[in-house]
């Protein structure tokens, strides 16, 4: 049984790789060392995946939910499989900001200060595919915020609500995406705004203590 496991996991790794490493120019192994860590990770990963495979029987078809933990899991084998590869010279090593890249192009990301996008595009994600909400995602949440805040003054806060939920419109058209990440740091703009774009978008929450301090290779991990 375990052989015949340690057969399918080899089959789904020659798959998870194909379609990507065939469009690319490979290049002769040069001398190198193998991540054994990695390679034990794409194996464990294979074998989870493969229980969908048995899960799924007769017709193998798999609903929403498990397509996606199952397509969740064959991509990051394909990542790993990448920087094996990688290692040993066959093919070039993708950069930190270059993964961040092509990862923010599948969502829009709605975070709560220009200082974040600025950031947000330092690691790599095309300022496009930003929106900052200075303002909450509805007026009774700007009284939360702030409960001081004159009547008077929310005409204006309507009416700049109302040019955010047209731009996140508007970019979830142009782009044709269908996920919004949130991304902000743990205090009551980002609670707030977090918590309406959950309702209205169904928007992923990244919550983080401290953006200005993150990493790339942090970032990275939380868009993944």
């Amino acid at each position: 049984m375990e052989k015949l496991r340690l057969r399918q996991a080899q089959q789904l790794i020659k798959e998870a790789g194909k379609s990507k490493v065939e469009c690319e120019k490979l290049k002769s192994p040069k001398e190198g060392k193998i991540n054994a860590d990695l390679y034990s990770e794409i194996i464990n990963e294979l074998i989870e995946a493969e229980e969908f495979i048995y899960s799924s029987r007769p017709s193998h078809k798999l609903n929403e939910n498990d397509s996606n933990q199952f397509c969740n899991k064959i991509i990051g084998v394909r990542n790993k499989l990448d920087e094996i590869l990688a290692d040993f010279g066959v093919i070039e090593k993708e950069s930190v900001e270059e993964k961040i890249k092509k990862l923010s192009e599948e969502f829009l990301i709605l975070t709560t200060k220009s200082s974040f996008k600025k950031s947000f595009s330092k690691f790599g994600v095309d300022p496009q595919r930003i929106i900052v909400a200075g303002v909450p995602l509805e007026v009774e949440d700007m009284k939360i915020l702030n409960p001081k805040i004159p009547e008077a003054a929310l005409e204006g806060i309507s009416k700049k609500i109302e040019h955010v939920k047209n731009d996140i419109e508007r970019k979830i058209s142009t782009f044709n995406l269908d996920k919004i990440f949130v991304i902000v740091e743990t205090d009551k703009a980002g609670e707030i705004l977090s918590k309406r774009a959950k309702e209205l978008y169904n928007a992923k929450i990244i919550a983080i203590d401290n953006l200005k301090d993150t990493t790339p290779e942090e970032f990275i991990n939380v868009i993944s």
